[in-house]
């Protein structure tokens, strides 16, 4: 069995990244979403468990001090993190994981999964970041010019990142996630393994 491969993406807060990776795993059945804790209170619609492990920040701490997790930072006061021992053994199982992080847990796991594939969401414009996020109306204007500033910061880092995908219009946006996904699985590194009876025949080998 390949060993699964770990696409790690991160974008700024209204570039519409969750809802761009909710459409690729209802498409791609071969993806699974890695879950991270944090300590932030549930939004409308989210479930423990499945869009987060909601945890107590004692309990995060405690974690971080045992040497859980394979990444964690602070944003907006609330932390985030996720567990190493969660990811290792899904991409053992040869499963394909999706970590959706910023770019300080991107900066981490890279030191820890060198082969990761990052890539990173942009919006098509500062204005139309700024409108995703009025639109959402559940912020304050204080909010929404902290979220603005920390938006900027976090696209300053774009370039560390190997593949940048511009969300304008959301089905090209997406197609486009879904056409990295399926290069990564074309390398040889990924799928020479499941292919070998196939290369054994015609290299002559069988």
């Amino acid at each position: 069995m390949n060993r699964g491969i770990l696409f790690i993406v991160s974008a700024p807060s209204g570039a519409g990244k969750t809802s761009l990776l909710k459409a690729l795993l209802e498409r791609d059945a071969g993806l699974r979403l890695a879950v991270s804790y944090t300590t932030r209170a549930p939004r409308p619609g989210e479930q423990d468990g499945v869009h987060y492990n909601f945890v107590k920040k004692t309990k995060f701490l405690r974690m971080v001090q045992a040497g859980e997790f394979l990444e964690h930072a602070e944003v907006f006061g609330n932390r985030y993190g996720t567990a190493e021992a969660t990811v290792r053994a899904e991409l053992d199982r040869g499963r394909d994981l999706l970590l959706e992080i910023d770019w300080q847990g991107a900066r981490q796991v890279r030191e820890r999964f060198p082969a990761a594939v990052s890539i990173f969401v942009l919006p098509p414009s500062a204005n139309a970041l700024e409108q995703r996020l009025r639109g959402r109306g559940q912020d304050s204007e204080q909010i929404i010019a902290g979220r603005m500033a920390e938006a900027r910061s976090e696209m300053s880092h774009c370039g560390e990142y190997e593949f940048l995908v511009v969300n304008d219009d959301f089905d090209t946006a997406l197609d486009d996630l879904a056409c990295l996904v399926r290069a990564e699985r074309l390398r040889r590194g990924h799928c020479e393994l499941r292919l070998a009876p196939l290369l054994a025949v015609l290299s002559g080998q069988n």
